[in-house]
């Protein structure tokens, strides 16, 4: 507490085990030095064999990358915070002057983000623990399916008796489905087990009835009847070329617009922005600036939460969370956005595709949060509207927080609606400062990532924040493919940024520290770090095949940095997984994708962005499935990997685990042949380490392409295509 008896509203308290740390780090530089060292000092002889001096200057080039791209790695653990929010003293100085608070959910394809899950995050946010008048949740439906309208619509009746519910009994979570496989109806006392009973046949009943329509694929014309919305399908051409589509559910402006205790509702509003065929839509980023723009006309809060779809929130009071930052009367005015992790309820116990981003959300996200940049990650994401639209720091600057504006009376909901239109067409943004300088920046993949580090660069701090109860819980991919593809979308976008003017390598200097400039390259550098990652992964094998030592012999002293390296890394990295309450076989899948993101999805998104920075491909969006087949998820649930479609992905990691497959085969043979394990032993020993290493990582893809028999295993064509491929290369370097 200050000498005048100042509250702050949150408090940052460093990590424990620095020095430890930082001592530990130092040790580990020190033998990668080494290496180096090595490389340099042991080059073969080019007249002796011209191709080993190639292959050593190959392993020098990727030692030299991966160690210096571990340095980066290390920047986001030298100085890790944690944060403290005081809710309490937030609610004793400002309840009565609460910001409005505008929150937008997209979605774009109902048939891989389902109606029923798009509203139960819809629902999970109306009823935050936040005076709902002071709420307005927009959905953007870039697939402006009449579905999705119809699952809205729904959602907007069943409010009025899941709101007060929540409330009266503080539910969590606050998505209905979520809530509803948490809890029976015999738990709690008896009013709230009637209650209970009776919210849940509502919910049941409205899912019933969602699910019928999406079943029949179309609305029935005796509900569209029911509604006026509908008819704004009617000049309807396809999902790529209709007028705006925008329909305010709940007007929070009206005092009719009350829960059946009689409190007010929070404005609920449906947009489908306007699309043309020639007119590019700029994705996510150009959806979320129509909801900027449209929301400034019907609520204009000034503080705008967006989620995804399918990330519920699973606690009520992360707005009040993100507020103890904003209006923190010392530091607030330096905060442009608080970030909280995007978290997952449906990872299996030893995370089968170490998509629980256990490392980011719990080391890495701090560690940039000690620099006061953390990356906005484009789900669970507190912005000030204001600086979202382009606003610049200054120290003077004095933040006045104000009530959601009063505008009752000023037009007619319809006139609301109609002069709303205007603002999400596709003419709107010509010759204006859109997707430049104000809100979301075009142009890139991973437009949430550019903003956040555009935001960074005007002197704009930003805030990570991690409650003990996860604010948000999403769908994590259930398959092989769909996780490759995600990371192969990030890794581009991230490149991208990486090579361009927002940078934090090189823009922004003074406004950006040092560490977070470092520490970003670990993202920036995804995609090239598939050329240092192949190589190893290949090249030691081949000439472990042939009999040629690439590292020290055992008995030489040079032989202590590599095994030190490989010691300190491994174990680190293991302490640090079962630390963030992993499991072991956990770390070990997690190694496993590691390896397989690196030699695909790396791969292609650096190709794909060196053809688009020379003018031969065009960035596209992939949304990633968040439903999967009843088999395939009996599959997940078992932790059995899915191969089931074919891939040029699949391609690649087949290929490379046949090859190191046949060379480990081949190893064996000489030895057995020539009785040379001794020799072989002494003289090649972190070959057969690695070569050993990959294949015991790559087990369930031999499982896939041999062993399997369900429809998860390797298609039989791309088996034969990766079988024939690997013996190719194998023979062509026994020969």
């Amino acid at each position: 507490m200050a000498s005048d008896g100042y509250l702050p509203l949150f408090e940052t308290r460093r990590v424990k085990g620095r020095i430890f740390y930082r001592v530990f780090v130092v040790s580990v530089f020190v033998c990668i030095f080494f290496i180096w060292v090595y490389r340099l000092c042991h080059i073969p002889n080019k007249h002796e064999n011209g191709k080993l001096l190639w292959v050593w200057i190959g392993l020098f080039a990727a030692e030299l990358w991966l160690g210096f791209y571990w340095i980066f790695t290390q920047s986001l653990r030298w100085n890790r915070v944690r944060r403290l929010t005081f809710r309490d003293r937030l609610s004793q100085r400002y309840e009565d002057k609460l910001p409005g608070v505008d929150i937008f959910v997209c979605t774009a394809d109902p048939k891989i983000e389902p109606p029923m899950m798009v509203i139960n995050t819809v629902l999970s946010v109306m009823a935050y623990d936040y005076p709902t008048d002071k709420l307005s949740v927009y959905l953007s439906d870039d697939a402006s399916s009449d579905l999705t309208f119809y699952a809205l619509m729904e959602a907007s009746h069943f409010s009025t008796h899941w709101i007060p519910y929540c409330k009266k009994f503080n539910v969590e979570p606050r998505s209905p489905a979520a809530y509803f496989i948490n809890v029976g109806e015999s738990q709690g006392e008896k009013s709230q087990s009637n209650e209970l009973t009776a919210v849940k046949r509502l919910y049941e009943e409205m899912e019933n009835r969602i699910q019928t329509a999406t079943k029949l694929g179309r609305i029935t014309e005796e509900i569209r009847m029911k509604h006026k919305g509908f008819s704004q399908w009617d000049s309807y051409s396809s999902p790529l070329d209709h007028d705006t589509i925008l329909q305010i559910l709940i007007d929070g402006r009206d005092p009719n617009a009350v829960d059946n205790e009689r409190c007010a509702l929070p404005t609920l509003v449906y947009l489908a922005r306007e699309k043309r065929p020639w007119h590019f839509q700029n994705f996510k980023a150009g959806a979320m600036n129509a909801l900027i723009r449209v929301s400034s006309k019907i609520s204009n809060g000034q503080v705008i939460l967006n989620v995804d779809c399918d990330m519920y929130s699973n606690n009520s009071q992360v707005v009040r969370d993100a507020l103890c930052f904003f209006m923190d009367e010392e530091k607030g005015h330096e905060v442009a956005f608080v970030q909280f992790p995007q978290n997952f309820d449906n990872v299996t116990k030893n995370e089968l595709y170490s998509n629980s981003s256990r490392i980011f959300n719990e080391v890495e996200l701090q560690g940039l949060d000690g620099y006061g940049c953390p990356l906005y990650t484009g789900s669970g994401c507190f912005h000030r509207r204001e600086i979202l639209c382009g606003s610049k720091y200054s120290k003077e600057t004095k933040i006045e927080w104000k009530s959601k504006k009063d505008s009752k009376g000023e037009e007619s909901l319809l006139d609301l609606e109609e002069t709303s239109k205007a603002l999400a067409s596709c003419t709107y943004e010509r010759n204006t400062q859109w997707g430049k300088e104000m809100g979301l920046k075009y142009g890139c993949p991973a437009e949430d990532v550019v903003t956040g580090l555009s935001i960074q660069s005007r002197g704009w701090k930003s805030v990570y924040s991690k409650p003990e109860r996860d604010a948000f819980l999403g769908v994590s991919p259930t398959t092989l493919l769909q996780l490759l593809v995600q990371h192969k979308r990030w890794s581009e976008g991230n490149f991208q940024i990486f090579i361009s003017k927002y940078c934090p390598a090189w823009h922004a200097h003074g406004k950006i520290s040092l560490g977070f400039r470092l520490g970003y390259c670990c993202y920036g550098l995804w995609a090239p770090s598939c050329l240092a990652t192949l190589f190893y992964s290949v090249v030691p094998s081949l000439y472990l095949l042939k009999g040629i030592p690439l590292f020290p012999e055992i008995t030489s002293p040079w032989i202590i940095p590599f095994a030190y390296v490989i010691f300190a890394k491994y174990g680190g990295s293991l302490v640090e997984f079962l630390w963030c309450g992993g499991t072991a076989l956990g770390w070990w899948n997690d190694q496993r994708l590691w390896l397989y993101k690196r030699t695909s999805s790396y791969l292609f998104a650096f190709i794909d962005t060196i053809l688009k920075t020379l003018g031969f491909s065009e960035s596209a969006f992939v949304v990633t499935a968040k439903v999967a087949d009843q088999d395939v998820l009996e599959r997940y649930e078992k932790e059995i990997m899915e191969f089931g479609d074919t891939s040029s992905m699949f391609t690649i990691l087949s290929t490379l685990a046949l090859l190191n497959l046949f060379c480990l085969i081949g190893a064996v043979k000489r030895v057995i042949i020539d009785d040379g394990f001794v020799k072989l032993y002494e003289t090649m020993i972190l070959q057969i380490l690695l070569c050993s290493t990959l294949v015991l990582i790559n087990w369930p893809l031999y499982q896939g392409l041999f062993l399997r028999k369900d429809n998860g295993k390797m298609p039989s064509s791309l088996t034969a295509k990766t079988l024939v491929l690997a013996l190719v290369l194998f023979g062509i370097e026994v020969t």
